[in-house]
């Protein structure tokens, strides 16, 4: 287990914002429906991009880096078992079923694992798939999927879940005739995937209203760049923020965050935005916000736990409501040991901003929420040590490198 030592520090200058790790992942799972070549620039080794290439290695696929390049062939492909060793920690393991589907017309998985942030039951998934045509055997435990032939059809998701439009879009792209999704996720990580596959030779088109896939037979190779990662810029302008600084963000797509760029104008931020580049410096003291995370364009449940450490020190009460994810506040027992005035009632946390967090040892429970902690160590007076890292790196590439070369004092180091 390795942990991270703060001692705090003001942020100042540039960061270069890495391919969406959101975006990344099904990627990596589209890559399976050809048996040609896959590149897909400028990947970021994250520890969840790792354990997917583990699970694709596992099934036959090889996998290897050129650079900072990764490069997939599936033509191999000799099994559509997922491991239950690899899937037990990888939320997005789930992608693979529809990629699977639309390959081999089957797919059997363990119900996969990740982060403890909610119930997050993949009914839709498995509801949405069985309209295509799909059998579905489920035990509770472990998955079953066959098909003799997918049909396009026209569905309606009951909610617009992530997971489940990319699982949706991923079998159907190769299903007979034309399916319809109405309610999608429109989250642009989404878009980029739909760019992706119709790169490869997918035919998906994009309205307000729904995603049209008309099917084809075969797809093809493809060299495609992903879009920057808007939870990782937004967490480093919070760390600007947090920190009293002023931080430059290099490929940061700054309409992608425009709802977290809007509280940064309330917190009395300067702000300027050019092209991809997004430019913050802090002006005086903070203000306190509300915020209510939703589906995209409204704000992000990713960046819920780590604007909360920023409500925590900002002058008044704020208020948070988390609508997504019902366990999403398993961070905020962290930040109260360091100071915070936080009272959770069931979506709702509320929070009495204090002038400054102290140093504590506090521990990752999950991604976003060792995101959040991290960043509270930015801002706290003393030593600060979060253990249990390997859940912020599955997100986060080079995290305490970067926020070193912004002139942090951070170390990784092995817990004893």
């Amino acid at each position: 287990m390795e942990k991270y030592v703060i001692n705090g520090g003001k942020i100042s200058g540039s960061v270069k914002i890495e391919s969406a790790k959101n975006a990344l992942l099904p990627m990596i799972s589209a890559s399976v429906l050809t048996d040609e070549e896959v590149v897909i620039k400028s990947c970021p080794k994250l520890l969840d991009v790792l354990g997917m290439l583990k699970i694709l290695n596992k099934l036959g696929v090889k996998t290897q880096f050129d650079g900072n390049d990764l490069i997939i062939n599936s033509k191999e492909l000799t099994s559509c078992h997922l491991d239950d060793n690899l899937t037990r920690g990888l939320r997005t393991s789930v992608l693979m079923l529809g990629a699977l589907m639309g390959r081999c017309k089957t797919a059997k998985l363990n119900y996969p694992g990740g982060c403890e942030i909610g119930k997050r039951p993949i009914d839709i998934h498995l509801d949405s798939l069985k309209e295509l045509g799909v059998s579905v055997c489920d035990d509770g435990k472990e998955i079953f999927c066959y098909a003799d032939r997918l049909i396009g059809k026209e569905i309606s998701l009951s909610f617009p879940s992530v997971g489940a439009t990319e699982n949706l879009i991923l079998a159907s792209v190769k299903a007979e005739g034309i399916t319809k999704i109405h309610n999608y996720a429109k989250e642009p990580e989404i878009l980029d995937l739909i760019k992706m596959l119709n790169s490869m030779g997918a035919r998906i088109a994009c309205s307000n209203l729904c995603v049209t896939i008309e099917g084809v037979k075969e797809l093809h190779g493809t060299k495609y760049l992903p879009l920057s990662d808007r939870i990782e810029a937004g967490t480093f302008l919070l760390a600007g923020a947090l920190t009293g600084g002023e931080i430059e963000l290099i490929n940061a797509k700054p309409q992608n965050i425009l709802p977290l760029i809007g509280k940064f104008c309330e917190s009395t931020c300067k702000i300027i935005l050019k092209n991809d580049i997004i430019y913050l410096k802090f002006i005086r003291g903070l203000k306190a916000f509300d915020v209510t995370t939703g589906p995209y364009p409204l704000f992000p449940t990713d960046l819920q736990a780590p604007i909360s450490v920023l409500a925590s020190v900002s002058k008044g009460k704020s208020t948070i409501c988390e609508r997504i994810f019902e366990n999403r506040f398993g961070h905020i027992e962290e930040l109260n040991k360091m100071g915070a005035k936080i009272r959770v009632d069931g979506d709702t946390a509320t929070i009495i901003g204090v002038s400054r967090l102290h140093g504590e040892r506090v521990i990752a429970k999950d991604l976003r929420g060792g995101a959040a902690l991290v960043l509270a160590g930015l801002n706290a007076e003393g030593q600060t040590e979060v253990v249990d890292v390997k859940h912020v790196e599955r997100g986060y590439y080079n995290f305490d490198k970067k926020l070193s070369m912004l002139g942090i004092d951070i170390v990784k180091v092995k817990e004893l």
